[in-house]
């Protein structure tokens, strides 16, 4: 290293030491900026919740109109993964007849939540 390299590399790292600051300091600044009242309350929603205990409600609701009265004291909607709706159901009985109106549900399922793009329906035996 000659004498001539030294301040050399001494501005190269006060360079990266200003730009390290510099990426420090947005950061900050961006936190203080003001924010948009729908984005904050968007993110409380999805980190509180909200919006999956709605939308469970909504699908009991959906659940319980298709499936009719006398049946859906019998069953549970449970997880909705890719299209596919998990049923709970007390016994293998109410199941078979569940399978026999299958298409009937999905019918009405489609049109009380056009959203959830509910193609199919699993029954299971279990807990309510």
């Amino acid at each position: 290293m000659t004498l001539h390299d030294e301040p050399l590399a001494r501005a190269a790292d006060h360079a990266i030491d200003f730009a390290a600051r510099r990426r420090r300091e947005e950061k900050r600044s961006y936190a203080r900026r003001p924010k948009k009242i729908a984005d904050v309350i968007a993110q409380l929603i999805t980190r509180r919740g909200y919006g999956r205990i709605d939308a469970n409600e909504q699908l009991a609701d959906a659940w319980a109109a298709a499936a009719g009265e006398p049946l859906a004291t019998y069953s549970r909607p449970g997880n909705l993964r890719r299209g596919t709706l998990e049923i709970s159901v007390t016994n293998s009985t109410i199941m078979q007849e569940f399978t026999f109106q299958k298409q009937r549900i999905l019918a009405e399922l489609g049109r009380k939540l056009p959203d959830a793009k509910i193609r199919n329906l699993r029954f299971r035996v279990g807990q309510i």
